[in-house]
């Protein structure tokens, strides 16, 4: 299926100049509202497109959004060091005068964007979450942040995330915790909480992020968005070792799969400062060619044959989704990698301790720095510091035996899903769940165990909305293809999104009191 502008778009521009005109009959104030909401709503791709036709102006653009920051952050705390809005203001009416002026302008042109807290912007916080850096300003952009401005980017402020990016449920000693979009009692997901529920509330168009262990697919699961885990090397990132990757990477998060396709298009491509970065550019994925889904193959893991212990409502969300693959004339089966899953995970967890370990070493080594260290944290970097080079190697080569069972998989498959977690989002006081289905987890990331066998894979792994628990919680599913796939993930989840509408029909409530 190929991926295009919501049909909606015309119907918008069309309220749109309606309110302009001024011909709504409850008066001048409700006709600002009444746009300002319509500006909100718009998908990326729509918004882009009714700025470079100046059907609204960024001023209004931006106006909108930080109107809807200051209605609905402070109950959510998704944003974090949101910057001035006299200057951001000014930045929009700068960005009008280069449309009125008909220069060239990117495809992100006047989009208020904010920035995880993990990627450093210019003068802006750069906390990771961390009271080590609690009062650190960048001096620098980020390669990726460097890629949004090029394409037009304004940023307004940052996204938060847990201490350092560890464990999926976003809350740090800097700014606290954010709390989901659909039950502000519960957990948000991470590492691109704040993220997530930013966008899902309507406070960013787009939003990027970054996962290792299922930081861009947890979150978008959990309050209902779509996050794109790429391969490596795809979205370039600068990093310290150039030349032995972090199972790490970054990606998009949006509200839909054109969208992001559309951020993706921005991020993705080389850059020689990463030189493992995957050649071209990323133009390609904006209109993945039509694709017919009849007859494709679609290995469904569900629990891995029991070695993954889930609640049984998120299965039984995740296989009414599969449904709708069906519906599409796709065939499902249940499938799993043929590989002990118990010696996947602990390879994954030590080449963890030794990837993200080793980062974090220079503040263990400090006392003083140490202190302030959260305990997960430190349990990464004792981890790292229990391996041998021997001990990398044995564990590089079980990632490698996983990676090909996954390889074989797909010999017989043409999709792999998985759900984008193995519970729904847990109470936002607790650290990490205890237990799951009655099994005890012994880390605290094990409750991802389903998602890092992903990222231990390589492969692309896209995550869309399944469905609602019964309490109307929020959960994915992980639509998956083999390593540097991203176009037949963006194909099979634009599929998907048409025969699975009614999940995404569903809004916060939070959104009715905006």
């Amino acid at each position: 299926m190929e991926i295009s502008e919501p049909r909606i778009a015309r119907r918008d521009f069309m309220a749109l100049a309606a309110l302009a005109a001024g011909g709504m009959a409850f008066g001048k104030a409700a006709s600002a509202a009444g746009r300002a909401t319509r500006i909100v709503d718009m998908g990326a791709v729509e918004l882009s497109s009714a700025i470079r036709t100046r059907a609204v102006s960024c001023v209004e653009v931006m106006t909108a959004f930080l109107d809807r920051i200051e209605a609905l952050n402070p109950r959510v705390n998704a944003i974090v060091a949101l910057q001035d809005r006299g200057d951001l203001i000014a930045q929009a009416r700068r960005h009008d005068a280069h449309l009125a002026a008909r220069e060239p302008v990117g495809p992100l042109h006047g989009f208020p964007h904010a920035v995880k807290d993990l990627v450093p912007v210019r003068g802006m916080p750069f906390t990771q979450g961390s009271p080590i850096f609690r009062n650190f300003i960048a001096q620098a952009d980020a390669l990726q942040v460097e890629r949004l401005r090029r394409a037009g980017a304004i940023v307004i402020g940052k996204t938060n995330t847990p201490e350092f990016g560890l464990g999926s449920h976003t809350f740090n000693p800097v700014y606290g915790a954010t709390r989901n979009a659909f039950d502000q009692s519960r957990s948000a997901g991470g590492s691109s909480g704040g993220a997530a529920v930013a966008l899902a509330l309507r406070m960013v168009p787009l939003a990027d992020g970054s996962d290792y262990g299922g930081s861009l697919r947890n979150p978008a699961g959990w309050n209902d968005v779509y996050g794109f885990r790429s391969s490596i090397g795809r979205v370039p990132a600068g990093a310290k070792d150039e030349w032995l990757p972090s199972m790490g990477v970054a990606g998009p998060m949006a509200r839909n799969v054109a969208d992001l396709a559309l951020l993706l298009s921005v991020q993705a491509g080389f850059d020689p400062r990463a030189p493992l970065s995957l050649e071209g550019g990323g133009e390609a994925f904006m209109r993945p060619p039509p694709q017919d889904f009849r007859g494709k193959r679609i290995a469904w893991s569900g629990n891995f044959g029991g070695a993954v212990p889930f609640e049984p409502e998120v299965l039984a969300t995740c296989r009414a989704a599969l449904r709708s693959f069906e519906a599409m004339g796709c065939t499902v089966e249940e499938a799993s990698p043929e590989y002990p899953v118990e010696r996947a995970w602990q390879a994954f967890v030590k080449l963890r301790g030794w990837q993200q370990g080793g980062a974090l070493l220079e503040y263990y080594e400090d006392p003083a720095r140490r202190a302030l260290l959260k305990p997960e944290a430190i349990y990464e970097v004792e981890q790292g510091l229990a391996m041998s080079a021997a001990d990398v190697t044995t564990n590089s080569v079980i990632r490698s035996e996983w990676g090909r069972a996954v390889r074989d998989l797909f010999a017989h498959f043409d999709y792999w899903v998985v759900p984008t977690a193995q519970l729904f989002p847990f109470d936002v006081e607790m650290r990490w769940p205890a237990r799951i289905a009655g099994q005890e987890m012994r880390t605290y990331h094990e409750w991802m165990k389903a998602v890092c066998l992903v990222t231990l894979s390589g492969c692309p792994s896209l995550a869309a909305p399944a469905g609602f628990s019964a309490g109307g919680l929020p959960i994915g599913i992980q639509i998956i293809a083999p390593v540097h796939a991203e176009l037949k993930c963006l194909q099979l989840a634009a599929a998907f999104e048409q025969a699975n509408r009614s999940n995404l029909a569903r809004r916060p409530a939070l959104l009715e009191s905006a």
